[in-house]
Order: structure tokens, then sequence, then C-alpha cells
């Protein structure tokens, strides 16, 4: 593994930004990092396009506006696969995804093709600052959507993960619909579907501490009936 890429979307992240570069680049010298900005009103764009101003091995991409988050990773993943990195990553921008995870994902990336950080290994729970029923509800919508689609993984709507780049190559991008949590299910289940490895380290999760969540009740909404489509095509041999 020669080179990897982090890619961090944003959306009004000005404050954890300058905390987080810094703290993922010291994990590993083979890392950079891409922020794929939708048009922060915070600023968060001009501040990436200054930090990378001054460090080569991060680099932003700007979007004109929100378009949520499957489609920041899709183009992230684009960049990332048109500048031939070995290993490309999902991170949030907010430290739930603790950085320190990241030399585990390298490692394990040498065995698997896909690697996913988990909340939901081996019957623990790993989850920090989350309300009761807010865990209650990611608990029981894994358990719902291995039940529906059959991935042999605990953690399916994590969205800490590592891809080879060659897994995200025969992946036909523009035939990923999925935008919320549901894109984290998506994208693991096509890579499944064509015989890639996917395997599981556990990782802590920290609910954020700076900044608001983008979970909404169409997020949700979303991934409840988009494991059935993905089945569906699935059967059809349609993804």
């Amino acid at each position: 593994m020669e080179r990897a890429l982090v890619i961090v979307p944003t959306y009004n992240e000005r404050e954890n930004l300058p905390r987080l570069v810094p703290s993922i680049l010291s994990r590993d010298e083979r890392l950079e990092i891409l922020v794929v900005d939708d048009g922060s009103p915070d600023g968060t764009g001009e501040l990436a396009d200054e930090i990378a101003a001054a460090e080569r091995r991060v680099h932003v991409l700007h979007r004109a506006q929100k378009q949520g988050l499957g489609k920041a990773y899709i183009a992230g993943f684009r960049w990332g696969l048109e500048r031939g990195y070995d290993a490309i990553f999902e991170m949030d921008a907010d430290f739930s995804h603790d950085p320190q995870h990241l030399p585990q994902f390298l490692e394990a990336v040498d065995k698997y093709d896909v690697v996913l950080g988990s909340r939901y290994l081996h019957g623990r729970v790993t989850v920090v600052n989350w309300p009761i029923g807010r865990l209650l509800l990611s608990y029981f919508a894994n358990v719902y959507a291995r039940k529906v689609t059959g991935l042999p993984i605990a953690d399916l709507t994590g969205g800490y993960k590592c891809f080879r780049r060659e897994v995200l190559a025969a992946i036909d991008l523009d035939r990923v619909e999925s935008n919320g949590y549901a894109f984290q299910i998506e994208m693991s289940f096509r890579a499944w579907k064509k015989g890639y490895r996917l395997g599981e380290i556990p990782i802590m999760f920290v609910d954020r501490d700076v900044g608001e969540s983008k979970m909404s009740k169409s997020i949700v909404r979303e991934a409840v009936w988009r494991v059935w489509r993905l089945r569906w095509l699935s059967i059809r041999r349609k993804l």
C-alpha cells in the first residue's frame, strides 16, 4: 500500500477541520486528505483551501451546494481513482470517527478488500454520547438491514471505512442510488455481490461535540426502503 486517500465531506465544519487534519496526517505518512466541501456558508471551504496551500498532503474539492453525503463520497471516489490512490477512506469531519484507528484500517486492508469500522462487533456496543433512543434505532436498523440484504457484517450503516481501489473501480458509481445512511449499505452490498472480501475492525464511536448532527427523518426513511430495492436488484441481477 503506497498511497491512501481519506475523503472528508464537510458542511459547516470550520471548527473541527483545523484539529482533524493534523490528527489524520500524523497517523501514517502514506495518508493524504481530500476535503469535499458542499459550499459551507461558515467558510469551511475557504479554510480548507488555506490548509491545503500550506500542506501538500491536503486537497480540496468544492461543490456548489449541499447535495448529500453519498454524492459527496462519489465525487471523492472519482477524484481519488483518477489520481491512482491504492486505498480510499470514508471518514466524518466531526471526530465521531477517531483518527487513531487509521493504522488499523491500513493493516486490515492488506487482508480485506473493504474494511468497515464497526460499533457492534462481537456483541459489544462501542458508542459514546448517544441517547438511548438513537442507539436503539441504529442497532435495530442494522439488524433489519442485515436480515433483508444478507450482508455478513455487524455494522452496515457505519461511515468509517476503507476500500481498495479495485473495488471502487469495479462498481458502476453512476448506478449507486442512495445518498444518506443507505449509501453505506449499498456500497458494501455492491462490493459483496461482486465477490470482494469484507472485513470489520472494532472502533470507538463518539458523537460530535462541536456542530450539528446531519441525521434527519428522510435519511431514516430512505434506509428503510432502500434495502428492499437492493435485494430486488440483486435478485434481478441488475446491480
